[in-house]
């Protein structure tokens, strides 16, 4: 792809995102649309956001498990950006029917640093040194592609399918839990409807943010003290509509939850 091409997909997303709209795959119009093509229209997407007031505040990796690889058929992570309007606290109701359009809610860990992390060359050590604290989290999920028919291009594109996101009210030092046999257990109105555990993550959450510095290395880009870090899903994606109830317990760790309205 060219220059005007990544532009213009870029500022084609940021429309669909504000309009809550979808469009067609970008790997149907695109032969040649690489992944380093799709990292390069994501920063186009989150720079017009960037531009309307949004401040980063972190960054996520998606895709992790295989349970959500095969949902999605995609079968490699991805990798995007957190802005400050995308971050809800617990207790506080998610307007999901005004902001998103077709979610899907999963339970993962979040990771809050303390030291920046610059790849490449990173180890899981590097990780769990830099890390100030790990919280329950609530990522839901969104797609600007129709139906969610998305390649690994599509949704890296689209920000890594970014949506909102809430942080449970308790956090603990990732020295505290172990990260790869923490059980997780996740609620939709009154009923379990998921389980799972670190290891579903790549083998453990900290492989992910492993994962995402040494990648975003690449670009010249690091994970900086102060940021939150989502490190992947570690249960099945779950639609949600406005009324549902969710929560989500993480052994070891702790609870968050949400009100979707």
């Amino acid at each position: 792809m060219n220059k005007d091409q990544i532009k213009a997909c870029g500022d084609e997303l940021y429309k669909a995102l504000t309009q809550r709209k979808t469009l067609k795959p970008l790997t149907e119009r695109f032969d040649d649309i690489s992944i380093e093509d799709a990292y390069h229209i994501s920063l186009q997407m989150v720079e017009r956001r960037v531009q309307a007031g949004a401040k980063i505040i972190g960054k996520k990796i998606g895709v992790t498990s295989k349970t959500v690889q095969n949902m999605l058929n995609v079968h490699q992570p991805d990798f995007g950006y957190l802005t400050h309007d995308m971050a809800y606290s617990q207790g506080e109701e998610m307007p999901i029917s005004q902001k998103l359009i077709q979610p899907k809610a999963e339970g993962e860990i979040a990771f809050i640093l303390k030291k920046d992390l610059i790849g490449p060359g990173i180890t899981n050590a590097d990780v769990l040194a830099a890390t100030d604290c790990v919280i329950p989290c609530f990522e839901v999920v969104d797609s600007r592609i129709e139906n969610w028919n998305i390649k690994i291009q599509d949704t890296v594109a689209d920000n890594a399918s970014c949506g909102l996101f809430v942080l449970g009210d308790k956090a603990v030092s990732p020295s505290k839990v172990d990260l790869s046999t923490c059980g997780m257990v996740v609620e939709k109105n009154g009923k379990i409807i998921s389980t799972g555990a670190g290891a579903a993550a790549l083998g453990s959450p900290v492989n992910c943010v492993t994962w995402l510095a040494n990648t975003l290395g690449q670009f010249g880009i690091s994970l900086k003290a102060g940021e939150v870090i989502l490190s992947g899903s570690l249960v099945p994606l779950e639609p949600v509509t406005a009324g549902d109830f969710m929560s989500v317990s993480i052994g070891g760790i702790g609870n968050a939850s949400v009100r979707f309205v």
